[in-house]
């Protein structure tokens, strides 16, 4: 498909910088196909919802992976930027780096706070490999719990590049930018549909009967690359990986069998439900890397509503939206998203998306 038929005009000002307070306050659109969009708050999802339905979050956990440090090649030295994006394995890990062309396979990267030759405050790389697209595959010192007790002293909170232009990375971001269920430890972007949730409104559902259960997809900083192609067919996504635990798959399997309804909580949980499906097994046990690109014209097995943020124009989330409701509807309801105010991206406000016929 052409990607221009996913554009559309976003005011600047609609970019949320900071979350609402508290988190469940926040605007929710509620989008039925064939329906006008109705504008809810958060806080009211149990009373949109029905007992028995589930909701599958997404438990990944963002690290700080955010780095700056110096490359020093004999006398040269040049700084360096890299945002991890996926483990490899216990030492090393592909990254974005910037400006990747000052970069050759053997070179040596300090990272940390002083960027000097102190070994107090840093953490050092090998690049081990290039690849495109300003990708490497760094190799550290340190591994495992090591390296990632390291990469908590050394790194930032990777903020989306609409949020990072606009202002710094602080210390708030560190709790802002996490679900308060995040557990497992790998995201280097939050799966923010997440970040609506409260200890209220967990309490709240569950008076309400509707389950909650977990997976985990370790999301990568290729989820905020743009998409340059002129049609979806040239587009390239990145892998993450993802797991599906025996227990969730029944118990989803369970939810389907009794006719009640599974809310996947961000595109996050879809894709990575959609990754592990087959037409004879909805929902199984799963566990590997995923490219998955949804597109119009895909045929969801798992989820029946999609709870998600606004995205980007021209963005592959914006069109896995569009392929799970309709691109008509979802021009629609960005429409009066922008024309009622809704707060847009990351830290912004949310929408319940009703599937449309597929």
């Amino acid at each position: 498909m052409r990607v221009d038929l996913f554009d559309f005009d976003l005011p600047d000002e609609r970019i949320a910088l900071r979350p609402a307070e508290p988190r469940d306050a926040a605007k929710l659109l509620v989008v039925r196909p064939g329906q006008p969009p109705e504008d809810r708050i958060v806080s009211e999802l149990p009373g949109l919802l029905r007992p028995g339905d589930a909701l599958v979050f997404n438990d990944t956990k963002v690290i700080p992976a955010q780095l700056t440090g110096l490359r020093r090649r004999d006398e040269a030295v040049a700084q360096i930027d890299a945002t991890l994006h996926m483990r490899v394995d216990e030492s090393r890990w592909k990254a974005f780096a910037r400006p990747a062309k000052r970069l050759v396979v053997g070179d040596r990267i300090r990272f940390g706070h002083q960027n000097n030759l102190c070994l107090l405050g840093s953490l050092d790389a090998t690049v081990a490999e290039k690849g495109e697209a300003g990708e490497v595959t760094l190799e550290f010192d340190l591994t495992g719990p090591a390296l990632d007790d390291a990469l908590r002293e050394v790194g930032h909170i990777p903020l989306p590049p609409y949020i990072a232009g606009k202002r710094a990375e602080d210390e708030r971001d560190r709790t802002d930018y996490q679900t308060i269920y995040a557990r497992e430890e790998g995201a280097v972007a939050a799966p923010t549909a997440g970040l609506h949730f409260t200890p209220g409104l967990f309490e709240a559902l569950e008076q309400a009967g509707i389950e909650r259960h977990f997976v985990t997809l370790h999301v990568g900083a290729g989820t905020f690359l743009p998409v340059k192609a002129d049609d979806t067919d040239d587009h390239r996504m990145h892998a993450e990986i993802g797991e599906v635990s025996a227990e969730t798959a029944a118990a989803l399997n369970a939810v389907r069998a009794r006719g009640s309804r599974i809310v996947a909580v961000g595109t996050t949980s879809l894709r990575l439900l959609e990754s592990a499906a087959t037409d004879d097994e909805p929902f199984r046990q799963w566990r590997g890397a995923t490219e998955i690109f949804i597109t119009p014209g895909y045929r969801f097995r798992t989820a029946d509503i999609l709870m998600t943020n606004f995205h980007l124009p021209r963005s592959t989330l914006f069109m896995l939206v569009s392929a799970f409701s309709g691109l008509e509807t979802m021009h629609a309801a960005y429409a009066h998203a922008i024309a009622q105010k809704y707060r847009f991206y990351s830290y912004g406000d949310t929408s319940l998306l009703f599937r449309g016929d597929t």
